[in-house]
């Protein structure tokens, strides 16, 4: 008898029930958030479209709303650190409503034009990044109360991500077609503004506001620490410049030479479609993440979906038939869905805790840096050379970056064992 009972746990591993709930509102944040940020990725370029039809504009648009990003994202996690998860989420929304609720008003008052278009796409991504961080930073406190692994926390939460960018480039572009691109902004504005309600009502450890000496001295110190801490780590550091790479001449696609090349059909749905397509691929293969990661190689899994990802790419400049691209572009979000629920893993697993937001921004502004490059090439690189041309000029790097990630030790990393926030 003593023997079963010194196989008891003691008093402090008592089993605890399980509860969902902060993980289920994080999530539903996250889903109503992207789906308003799904939503403009269709609507902007199309607005700019129907006004001028110049791809060169669609860029010039794109790249002002992803320059913002750039530099809000860098001090985005240390306005997370300094003031709190809950309440930057909340505040980030609001503002990001407020900016996109501008477009219909001034359209029906003083009348858009293309620099104040590109004027409002800019104000309202400065706001986005500090709200994703927020709510990412919430989820190894989520994926403790719920007694889950951080692997299936992060397959979820980016299987949700990609069903926002399902539902919202799938409504866009429906509502496009019935209502006009103008009006469509409204429900973007009411996505954010979802999100805000969910937000007020969680509560996890962390998600409040931080203890003062947890807290950065100032937005600008802050900032440096995440950057050296990040540019210090192996790891983080070769994940941030590989996603740089990858972005860069990946979102080009999506924002601008999609778009371009479905307004020369005048075929909005086909354009939700085929994003939509991308999602459900995002969204398979987020969720296989979880199953396949006790069992697989995550440095092999991120290598085949940068290799792919060129791949299909590049079969996509033969600009076969419709529904050979809906095939491509969802074995694009099939493969690639994984990755995102890796470099989560990776950020959790090498970052403190008092430091997460910070860790979070550095690794997403990373990711935005490159973008503006990319829309501003993409631009001319359509004008001149055509849909066909810019997709191999933007495939072969991938393929090249996927040959280099090849040969990197330091990817072995993410499948070592390491001391992190996973529970049973």
């Amino acid at each position: 008898m003593v023997a079963s009972a010194d196989r008891r746990p003691p008093a402090s591993e008592d089993v605890v029930t399980p509860s969902y709930l902060p993980l289920v509102l994080v999530n539903l944040a996250t889903l109503f958030s992207a789906i308003g940020n799904g939503i403009a990725i269709v609507v902007l370029p199309w607005l700019v479209l129907e006004r001028t039809g110049r791809a060169t504009d669609a860029a010039i648009v794109a790249g002002a709303a992803a320059i913002p990003l750039l530099v809000s994202s860098l001090f985005s996690g240390t306005f997370v650190d300094k003031f709190g998860r809950r309440r930057t989420s909340m505040i980030s929304d609001a503002l990001s409503a407020m900016s996109v609720a501008a477009i219909p008003i001034i359209a029906a008052t003083a009348g858009l034009t293309i620099p104040v278009i590109a004027a409002l796409a800019a104000l309202g991504a400065v706001f986005d990044p500090a709200g994703m961080a927020a709510r990412e930073s919430m989820l190894p406190a989520a994926t403790r109360t719920a007694k889950w692994k951080l692997d299936r926390t992060n397959s979820v939460y980016e299987a949700n991500f990609n069903v926002a960018y399902l539902i919202g480039p799938g409504i866009g572009g429906v509502l496009i077609a019935t209502i006009g691109a103008v009006n469509t902004l409204w429900v973007t504005a009411a996505g954010f503004v979802f999100s805000i309600v969910v937000v007020a009502f969680i509560r996890l450890p962390g998600a409040g506001v931080p203890e003062h000496e947890h807290r950065p001295k100032s937005i600008w110190h802050g900032t440096l620490d995440g950057l050296r801490f990040v540019w210090n780590n192996k790891l983080l550091r070769t994940l941030a410049l590989i996603d740089m790479a990858v972005v860069a001449l990946y979102m080009p696609v999506e924002s601008v030479v999609f778009p371009v090349y479905f307004t020369e059909l005048d075929q909005p749905a086909q354009l939700g479609s085929v994003l939509m397509a991308l999602a459900i691929g995002g969204i398979i293969g987020s969720l296989a993440y979880a199953p396949l990661a006790p069992i697989m190689s995550r440095r092999l899994i991120m290598i085949f979906a940068v290799a792919v990802l060129g791949i299909a790419m590049l079969a996509m400049a033969l600009l076969p038939p419709l529904w050979v691209i809906l095939v491509l572009a969802g074995l694009q979000g099939l493969v690639y869905g994984p990755v995102g629920p890796i470099a989560n893993y990776a950020m959790q697993t090498h970052s403190p805790e008092h430091m997460r937001g910070r860790v979070v921004g550095v690794m997403t502004s990373t990711a935005y840096a490159a973008g503006p490059l990319g829309y501003l090439a993409v631009g001319p690189l359509l004008d001149q050379l055509g849909i066909a041309s810019t997709f191999v000029t933007l495939s072969i790097p991938i393929i090249l970056i996927a040959a280099v990630c090849a040969s990197l030790p330091v990817l072995r990393e993410l499948d070592r064992p390491r001391h992190s926030t996973d529970v049973s």
